[in-house]
């Protein structure tokens, strides 16, 4: 009853930030379901597919470090709606990627650089701009949360947004082979890479800064508003000016950015290596994979929105969100080790490693509504985006690593015919990640402080 006096119009936010990220994880996810395709029909191995997915982690860390500041610059509308325009022409442009890599590679040619194939350099193009646009999808998204949430709802509209992520993974195996059964894997891309644009539209129609949003009761602003315990930044925050340097210097800079290096990896693993997994280990491939992976999927959209309704039982206890967030990070921090299990039970069923990857795919989900709303908790609103953004670019470098390590690992023991064991390992990895992200993030700051926002301004 006090909602409906207060008005749910944030919630209509939520919602286009859930579509945008799942029209964000869509996009990225068609690849890894096409990987099987395109590694029979161009020869690929591990190390190229590693190699192609890496490039794309590393033009999305790079890129958001700089989203971050573009978004804090332009605004939330204005600077989500060009990054999805960048995106989507990305998503697109991999249909073309043969004469793209034919070009590129003659270019490459006359500056005296070479050694790739035609198709492993058209879609390292590719993913390069797609990772360029889809960088500043978490910035914006953070960032229009931080602004339309008070403190104790944020992590649960993160987690509602963030399993758009879960969704877009979902609807990748439903739609993705089928689609290119009937229509090819060039036409896949062009179809999927479309559904942006729509977003768009409805985007520009329906968000606004909340001063400005005509649709947004004076009740429901003064609730966003009213974070009268924990809010200590009473300055107009609007055109504050920040700077990198003067954040990197806090160690709340440092335990969002290496917590974010040390798990997105993790979750990358899970996104575009699980279909070659199935593939190669139980000689699962096209429609066959449709079924274990929209069970997985599904799996982690509870993870999302349960990690961001964890934290809120502490908080209703009276625990400050930093801390009853950092006691739900660590509950939630023991549940990958479930995949230490994922190649003992694998002679059982394939369903046993889909299962326990799925829980674990739904920590890291839980675990991500949570790290990305500590930077709310710790940052003035001027600077959420830029920090987001300095975490993100770790994050993507670490699972540029991680990938890049992975198809590595799988050429040299499938060459030895010991893949298994190389499983095991990369595994094992996944298992522990979190744990050790957890006692650094603890170890850097035991106690919430909150940055004042003349401490950062440049």
């Amino acid at each position: 009853m006090e909602n409906n006096k207060i008005g749910n119009y944030r919630w209509v936010i939520c919602g286009l930030l859930f579509f945008g990220t799942t029209i964000n994880y869509l996009d990225r996810q068609v690849l890894s379901l096409l990987h099987p395709i395109l590694e029979e029909e161009f020869g690929w191995t591990n190390s190229d597919y590693g190699m192609i997915t890496s490039i794309f982690q590393l033009s999305y860390a790079f890129f958001m470090l700089l989203a971050g500041r573009f978004v804090d610059k332009l605004g939330t509308k204005k600077g989500y709606a060009i990054a999805l325009v960048v995106w989507s022409l990305g998503a697109i442009i991999h249909a073309y990627a043969i004469p793209i890599g034919e070009a590129s590679v003659q270019f490459l040619g006359i500056l005296g650089f070479g050694g790739l194939s035609i198709s492993v350099t058209g879609f390292i193009v590719a993913r390069l701009v797609l990772g360029m646009g889809e960088s500043a999808n978490f910035p914006a998204a953070i960032k229009a949360t931080a602004e339309y949430f008070p403190k104790k709802e944020r992590a649960l509209a993160t987690g509602i947004f963030n399993s758009g992520s879960n969704v877009g993974a979902i609807l990748a195996p439903l739609t993705v082979p089928w689609l290119a059964h009937y229509y090819g894997w060039q036409s896949t891309f062009v179809i999927i890479g479309s559904l942006g644009f729509l977003w768009l539209v409805i985007w520009l129609i329906f968000y606004d800064k909340p001063e400005e949003q005509k649709r947004l009761s004076k009740e429901e602003y003064t609730y966003i508003q009213s974070d009268t315990v924990y809010d200590i930044h009473p300055v107009d925050e609007k055109k504050e000016k920040i700077s990198w340097l003067k954040l990197l210097k806090f160690k709340q800079t440092w335990s969002y950015t290496i917590a974010k290096f040390l798990t997105d990896g993790v979750w990358w693993f899970f996104l575009f290596w699980l279909p070659s997994y199935l593939k190669n280990q139980f000689n699962l491939s096209g429609s066959e994979i449709t079924l274990p992976l929209s069970v997985l999927y599904t799996m982690t959209m509870v993870g999302s929105i349960g990690g961001g309704w964890l934290p809120m039982y502490f908080m209703n206890k009276n625990t400050s969100p930093y801390d009853g967030r950092m006691r739900a990070m660590l509950i939630i921090a023991f549940i990958p080790l479930s995949v230490f299990l994922v190649q003992p039970l694998s002679d059982i069923s394939y369903w046993i490693p889909v299962l326990l990857i799925g829980l674990a795919a739904s920590a890291h989900q839980a675990w991500s509504a949570n790290v990305y709303t500590t930077v709310s908790d710790m940052f003035p609103k001027a600077a959420t985006a830029s920090v987001t953004g300095i975490g993100g670019m770790a994050g993507g470098i670490g699972g540029a690593l991680f990938s890049f390590i992975v198809g590595k690992t799988f050429d040299y023991y499938m060459a030895t015919d010991n893949l298994n064991f190389g499983y095991t390992l990369v595994f094992s990895v996944c298992a522990v990640a979190y744990l050790i992200a957890w006692a650094i993030m603890k170890l850097l700051v035991p106690k919430i402080k909150i940055i004042k926002i003349e401490e950062i301004r440049d």
